[in-house]
């Protein structure tokens, strides 16, 4: 059992690298855009808007879901070794051969290809080896400590950003370089630190799943095909579609809303998005803890999971109204936003995997939620960016209407959240 310890803290470390190089990508593009903007509609002569900067942010997205099914698959066979190898290399050409592009279509395919395949290698595959080793009130806890890493990325990248951005936007093009080489080092070592499934070592994954109140453990491992030819699976992709729309346009836009409604400067905007990360530093393990407590409580993984996927959204519906209620003269309203949207950011990702695992097994869990995210990230956080990008360009020019485009994300995400399944047989659920 000592063993077993000791390698499931490794997965957690290994999925911690992931996470922080993951968002390291998503989160520095939000800083990066603007410079980009700048910069290179001076260089080339051509008008750079956040819709064609969007565009590759679009098609690196949809590259990511489909690469994101074929990491699943891996991850069961294999564990998450080979995926995390393969992500430094693609993750590193993302950002440096993107950082010497100056015309749109080879910035579409360097950051829409390489990085796409890059970064589709880090989610499933660690969200899918947690699941594997930690099941039922352990599984948030463990899950929380991993996706830490992403608000740290974001916290640090983001404050490494913005002082070199402000004094010149062509660092831009360095900055990437810089972040070229430190993901393909994270990654290298998650790939060495990064262990099999529990079950290649013969052993079970840690926690128990609560069998009170005439909830039943599940008993079944779910094939792929027979898993999509059950609601529940529908229902998670839903929701967690719903609030991929509403996340990936704040996360992608925030900056240029402060910019641009607020008429603040790119340093104080990213402090304010950097609060964001900063919360989720301590929200995620937190929260995660809570979870598992409230999963214990009810005596169901499932409903437990469910209800954490009602409040997410709710978190996210209240921090848009606080943004479309912000001025120059109520900047507090920004803070708070912030603060709101790393609560949902600590639960709704980690929590619909977790929801997923707890109907459908683990044997088949990569695969299942390989093509979960598949479907997921291929409209998601494509359109969320896209649209983000595009409503100002075709509105007033302010960004009031991306974020009503997030706010309905959301509520999307909980009108499916609502109706999701917390029991379910091998023939059917209820």
């Amino acid at each position: 059992m000592k063993n077993a310890k000791q390698i499931s803290r490794m997965v957690v470390l290994a999925s911690f690298l992931a996470c922080f190089c993951l968002f390291g990508f998503r989160s520095t593009f939000s800083v990066l855009q603007g410079s980009m903007s700048k910069d290179l509609t001076s260089t080339t002569g051509v008008e750079w808007t956040g819709a064609m900067l969007s565009t590759g942010y679009s098609l690196m997205m949809m590259v990511y879901a489909v690469t994101s099914f074929f990491a699943g698959r891996i991850v069961d066979k294999f564990g998450s070794r080979p995926v995390y190898l393969v992500a430094s290399i693609f993750c590193f050409c993302g950002m440096f051969i993107t950082s010497f592009v100056s015309d749109f279509i080879p910035y579409c395919l360097c950051y829409g290809f390489f990085a796409g395949v890059g970064t589709g290698m880090l989610w499933v595959s660690s969200t899918t080896s947690v699941r594997k080793w930690f099941i039922g009130d352990k599984y948030s806890t463990a899950w929380g400590i991993a996706f830490a890493g992403a608000p740290i990325a974001q916290v640090i990248l983001s404050y490494f950003l913005a002082p070199m951005l402000k004094s010149d936007p062509s660092l831009w093009r360095a900055s990437m370089k810089i972040f070229a080489f430190l993901f393909l080092a994270l990654l290298l070592v998650a790939a060495f630190v990064a262990r099999k499934n529990p079950s290649d070592y013969g052993f079970e994954p840690f926690g128990s799943l609560p069998a009170k109140k005439g909830a039943a453990a599940p008993v079944h491992d779910f094939e792929l095909g027979e898993a999509f030819r059950t609601y529940p699976i529908w229902a998670a992709i839903l929701a967690f579609l719903g609030s991929m729309l509403g996340e990936f346009l704040i996360w992608s836009q925030i900056v240029k809303f402060f910019e641009t409604n607020i008429e603040l400067d790119i340093t104080t905007a990213t402090n304010l998005y950097v609060i964001i990360g900063v919360c989720g530093i301590f929200t995620m393990p937190l929260l995660g803890k809570v979870c598992d407590g409230f999963v214990k409580k009810i005596g169901n993984e499932a409903k437990g999971r469910k209800y954490s996927l009602i409040f997410a959204p709710i978190c996210g519906i209240i921090g848009c109204v606080l943004l479309l209620a912000m001025t120059k003269e109520s900047i507090w309203l920004g803070v708070i936003a912030c603060i709101i949207f790393s609560f949902y950011w600590a639960i709704e990702p980690g929590g619909v995997a977790g929801y997923a695992g707890s109907i459908y097994g683990s044997k088949c869990f990569g695969k299942i939620w390989g093509l979960a995210t598949l479907i997921v990230m291929f409209i998601g956080p494509a359109t969320g960016s896209f649209v983000g990008g595009l409503l100002p360009s075709i509105t007033d020019g302010t960004y009031t209407a991306s974020v009503i485009f997030a706010l309905c994300g959301f509520a999307f995400s909980l009108v499916f959240a609502l109706t999701m399944p917390t029991e379910l047989a091998a023939k059917g659920g209820k």
